[in-house]
């Protein structure tokens, strides 16, 4: 991975309209099987439906055609299942659903329509926002009805603009309880590993996190921490293989597809959709290293994910610098649904946005930055030495902002500045309060430390003077306890990630104890939210608004329905899963042509 600075184009790279040709050309070539027409392939099968892509939404729309009575099959490029759902926290952001009723949240439709409406504004047609929400509660008891999939609400962890209408500051969102790997049987070796393994020995929830940053300041984190370590050791006397997060969401899903005797074919890449007729009829796949064809009766929905692996796609349509290298999304994501939907005629949308968040280019893998720049005693700083931003914000907002203010003030690389105080209370990333950090961190350029500012200043190359300032300026804010600069902690979401213990504001402390230290930030992302435009039935749309027939799109093959905004934790894979349910829905009741 390339962890130095950004380059436009790398060395030897062809011009943009090159590459694209190039891919599209490609795309053809494959498709015809070298001269020969995609129906005069081999039959791999005839279903009713046919899903691309084993994530979240793929294997919701399989699991639902199947109790449906539809028969199904998943194919999947990886040579493992689960996607960028496997690899995440999982959390799901669904109003209105039976855990968060349960746990005494106090949600209603009404409040949930004003908030949506809020957060997306314009940017999506009303009657997709109404599908996601009356569909969404459905969607999570049909799943925990025909899977070993349970879940726990998040409690406390915001909507993440619980100032509008409808908002909760105790939040919506849940994510997946333990489950056992052991319910897979030898299919648990197929599963996506985690982009961050769980300290061994612990079985850890997303909720957990926040507090475990803690564990060396704070009662409560020490308990959570302990009550970790005990989950994992109750585990480990009682044979399990303990899952949490993306894990047990992928796991619990392929568990419930098996059940239901859903074949998933790993190792099988879209080639192209076949198109019949003017209808979407099956998929044009390669199997075995051999090209065949898998015929739909019904239609084939598209879950395969987004284009944030495909570097000349980020490059036609999105803002620079931008690249594959600063992504945690599934290596195989790179957007071959989405292209194919677009052959078949399918129109796109949002295609310059993503799951932005800060990120931290370490060797090997970024790192999403979370908690490291919302708790007290840093700050962000762009290449001018100067604050620009509220770092606790949304992590998609922050990173909306390094793109608008780049081009006139140079925000990217930004850098997230600390000081010892901080690294001696705080967890950051897996590294234990006061414990040094990899020396790769440092030879890479990721990690700066120096014993005084001006000295920090020069190893990552903004003004000193400017550095002091805007340090000094911190913090004097950080002890009057309030952010009239940015706001920072204005908003119940900002405390989240934060240490209680700090008052008079829990999101800000002053730095003050060398050596201070200095992280490389650049525009990461959980995965692309642009692609296929879809209607409230999850089916794929032209550009003058008419229907694709045959074809559907779920999850980040499809264009959110977030917009280009982010209601709450789990905003990628509730929608994802609702509309891949909706998809399913609709593929059932439609009639078997002929």
């Amino acid at each position: 991975m390339n962890t130095s600075a950004e380059p436009a184009r790398p060395v030897g790279l062809p011009s943009r309209r090159a590459v694209l040709g190039a891919a599209t050309a490609g795309a053809g070539l494959a498709v015809a099987g070298g001269g020969a027409r995609a129906a005069d392939l081999p039959l791999l099968g005839t279903y009713d439906v046919v899903v691309i892509g084993s994530g979240a939404a793929g294997m919701t729309a399989a699991l639902t055609a199947a109790k449906r009575q539809l028969t199904c099959v998943v194919v999947e490029k990886a040579p493992t299942f689960g996607g960028s759902a496997a690899r995440s926290g999982a959390g799901i952001w669904i109003p209105n659903n039976s855990v968060i009723l349960a746990a005494g949240v106090p949600d209603t439709p009404a409040k949930a329509a004003a908030y949506l409406a809020a957060v997306v504004g314009a940017d999506v047609p009303a009657d997709r926002q109404a599908a996601f929400l009356a569909h969404g509660p459905a969607m999570l008891s049909f799943v925990m009805a025909n899977s070993p999939l349970r879940f726990r609400w998040m409690e406390g962890y915001s909507d993440y603009y619980p100032e509008l209408s409808g908002g909760l500051p105790g939040g919506r969102s849940i994510e997946p309880d333990q489950l056992d790997g052991n319910l897979l049987g030898a299919e648990l070796a197929r599963l996506n590993p985690p982009y961050l393994e769980v300290p061994a020995g612990m079985v850890v929830f997303s909720a957990d996190y926040k507090w475990l940053a803690l564990a060396a300041v704070s009662l409560k984190g020490a308990a959570v921490a302990t009550e970790c370590l005990a989950r994992g050791t109750k585990a480990a006397l009682l044979g399990q293989k303990p899952l949490t997060m993306g894990q047990s969401l992928a796991a619990g899903l392929r568990a419930g597809l098996l059940a239901a005797q859903v074949p998933v074919w790993l190792n099988t890449p879209l080639t192209d959709l076949f198109v019949e007729g003017g209808v979407v009829a099956g998929a044009v796949v390669t199997r075995n290293g051999v090209p065949g064809l898998v015929r739909a009766r019904r239609g084939v929905v598209v879950g395969s994910g987004g284009f944030e692996h495909n570097a000349a796609m980020r490059a036609q349509y999105q803002r620079q610098p931008i690249g594959t290298e600063w992504t945690v999304g599934a290596k195989e994501n790179t957007g071959d649904g989405i292209r194919a939907g677009q052959r078949a005629g399918g129109a796109l949308a949002l295609m310059d946005d993503a799951w932005w968040g800060p990120a931290i280019p370490l060797p090997g893998d970024p790192y999403f930055c979370l908690a490291e720049r919302t708790l007290p005693g840093g700050l962000l700083v762009n290449q001018a030495g100067a604050r620009f931003v509220n770092e606790a914000a949304p992590y998609s907002d922050v990173v909306h902002t390094m793109y608008d203010r780049n081009p006139t003030a140079p925000d990217i690389p930004a850098w997230l500045v600390v000081d010892q105080n901080y690294r001696n209370r705080y967890l950051f990333k897996d590294v234990a309060p006061t414990f040094v950090f990899p020396a790769d961190w440092y030879s890479s350029g990721a990690a700066h430390k120096a014993w005084t500012l001006d000295a920090l200043a020069a190893s990552i190359g903004v003004p000193a003077a400017a550095l002091r300032a805007s340090v000094d300026r911190f913090n004097t804010l950080a002890l009057q306890g309030r952010d009239t600069d940015f706001q920072r902690g204005d908003s119940a979401y900002d405390h989240y990630y934060t240490d209680p213990s700090v008052l008079p504001n829990s999101c800000l402390a002053p730095l003050w104890l060398p050596p201070f230290h200095a992280f490389r930030i650049v525009p990461g992302d959980l995965g692309t939210k642009g692609g296929l435009r879809t209607d409230a039935r999850a089916r794929v749309l032209r550009a003058d608004g008419s229907v694709v027939p045959g074809l559907y799109a779920a999850g980040n093959a499809s264009a959110a329905v977030m917009g280009h905004s982010y209601a709450g934790a789990g905003s990628t894979i509730g929608p994802a899963m609702t509309f891949g349910y909706i998809a399913a829905l609709d593929l059932a009741a439609t009639p078997t042509p002929g």
